[in-house]
């Protein structure tokens, strides 16, 4: 089993959608991948950083999952991350309502000793200069980098970002991010041209309407499984990235096939996570509800065409 090398934020999230609202709630991009990679059982760690307002309790149920959490920075007298957001009727589009940086202005991530050598590294929404300070501090090149990033970095952070998306293999972003991207309206040609930038392995997430994965002219397409109600959508593509390179670490397998398991683990997982506020539904998730659900989406996806 390969080990698994998390980086990304850890921290509050307040949120508002039709069915409801929370004040601050455990959120950031790692702590959803490291929930969702923990259902396979792999050697991970989170590089990441919290103020001294962060509950102990968080940080002891992430380590109660076997994930490493020794290179969480806790700055001392520092206020953690904070985000807020209201969410549209349609689920879809949402609007920011407060984001404070806090401790994560200065963010300089340390990757603990013992995970320089992960074959496998998920790089979380962050900012892209950021993203290659944890490539460059590990002593062995990793058999697969994943890059999650946003627009926001594309219209601030373009030079930077264009200079990690050369070191990844694998990049996952949303259809829009994609288009902005590559200046491609047509997503296979959107694919094509990231693919010119560096990744093997084109990732674009459509939300409620599944995944795409292109490589090398290759492409394969996992739905998303339509669900009753969508309560919270925030954090479901960070869990999908936390199944996808989960799925990839405890198979250590990173060819293509593999990757369509990995797309429709990180699928599967992501539907659990919108059905609850935040983590609640990701922390409570069993085994047996995960299989169950697999095999809804394989009677989604497969089936005989007679094409006499």
């Amino acid at each position: 089993m390969s080990k698994l090398l998390i980086v990304g934020t850890v921290a509050f999230d307040a949120i508002e959608t039709p069915f409801g609202k929370t004040d601050k709630i455990l959120g950031g991009a790692a702590t959803y991948i490291g929930l969702s990679a923990a259902n396979f059982n792999v050697d991970s760690a989170i590089v990441s950083v919290v103020g001294e307002d962060f509950p102990q309790e968080y940080l002891d149920m992430l380590a109660a999952r076997n994930i490493d959490i020794s290179g969480i920075e806790v700055v001392k007298g520092g206020k953690t991350f904070f985000w807020s957001g209201k969410y549209h009727n349609d689920m879809n589009s949402r609007d920011t309502l407060a984001t404070e940086l806090n401790v994560l202005a200065d963010f300089n991530p340390v990757v603990p000793e013992n995970y320089k050598d992960s074959e496998i590294v998920m790089l979380g929404n962050l900012h892209p200069g950021v993203q290659m300070s944890v490539i460059n501090q590990m002593t062995e090149k990793p058999k697969l980098i994943v890059l999650d990033t946003m627009n926001f970095w594309m219209d601030c952070a373009w030079d930077d970002l264009l200079a990690v998306i050369k070191k990844v293999d694998v990049i996952t972003i949303n259809d829009e991010e994609a288009r902005q991207l590559s200046g491609e309206y047509s997503l296979v040609k959107a694919a094509q041209k990231i693919h010119e930038m560096g990744p093997d392995f084109v990732v674009i997430k459509k939300g409620e309407h599944g995944a795409l994965i292109f490589n090398e002219g290759n492409i394969f397409f996992a739905p998303a499984l339509p669900l009753e109600e969508v309560f919270d959508p925030t954090g479901a593509g960070d869990t999908f990235a936390g199944g996808f390179s989960g799925y990839l670490a405890k198979h250590e397998n990173i060819s293509f096939e593999s990757m369509k398991n990995a797309i429709i683990y990180g699928s599967n997982l992501a539907s659990f996570c919108v059905e609850k506020f935040g983590t609640q539904r990701m922390e409570s998730l069993t085994s047996e509800e995960i299989t169950e659900r697999l095999k809804l989406f394989k009677q989604l996806t497969q089936f005989d065409i007679n094409v006499n």
